[in-house]
């Protein structure tokens, strides 16, 4: 007879996590988690209120390990570096964790102070990188959605099988990077001359 697992939230969300990369948010379910953990349904619900929850969870957790991602790779980096290096761990999570990574952009609440505390994180970490190129607040406010866009851009189509060209993605990816790190440079340039 087989020893049942101690079940706790970290647990839980560790073999959520699995299923989500493996087979895609959409197709989450409390019994299929259940399976996975080797209990029974409602043993999960001492734990979780229901799909809805866990979907919540999930998407905190998503946001948080992004961070742990991208603030790894801007440790002892800045400027051009910085940026590169932060971008590539963005891309390096969403092709580890293509699952959790989807979960993390469709959360059930927005107003979740956790989800909110743990995107903030996010925009943080990418304003200070972004701090060594003196951009004005609001302009910085700008090059935060604009990297969020290509980064989210990028993963989203590869991530369908959209760039199927027999051209390297990495090094299309590599271009576009620097191609915003230009754009940064000649913002800076013009915000110094006026």
């Amino acid at each position: 007879m087989s020893r049942r697992m101690k079940l706790d939230l970290l647990i839980i969300l560790q073999k959520a996590t699995e299923l989500v990369d493996e087979h895609g948010l959409d197709q989450l379910s409390i019994g299929l988690l259940a399976e996975k953990l080797e209990v029974r349904p409602p043993s999960l619900y001492n734990h979780l209120d229901g799909l809805h929850e866990l979907k919540q969870k999930l998407a905190i957790q998503g946001v948080k390990n992004l961070h742990t991602y991208m603030l790894q790779a801007a440790v002892g980096r800045s400027g051009d570096e910085a940026i590169r290096a932060i971008s590539q761990a963005y891309i390096q999570f969403v092709r580890e964790h293509p699952g959790l990574y989807d979960a993390s952009t469709r959360f059930p609440n927005a107003n979740d102070q956790a989800l909110q505390h743990a995107q903030e994180s996010v925009v943080h970490l990418v304003l200070r990188v972004l701090d060594t190129y003196n951009l004005q607040e609001e302009m910085a406010i700008h090059m935060v959605r604009g990297l969020r866009s290509i980064l989210h851009g990028f993963t989203s189509i590869e991530q369908l099988g959209g760039f199927e060209m027999p051209l390297d993605i990495n090094k299309s990816f590599t271009i576009l990077i620097n191609t915003f790190i230009e754009g940064i440079h000649a913002v800076t340039l013009n915000q110094n001359e006026n």
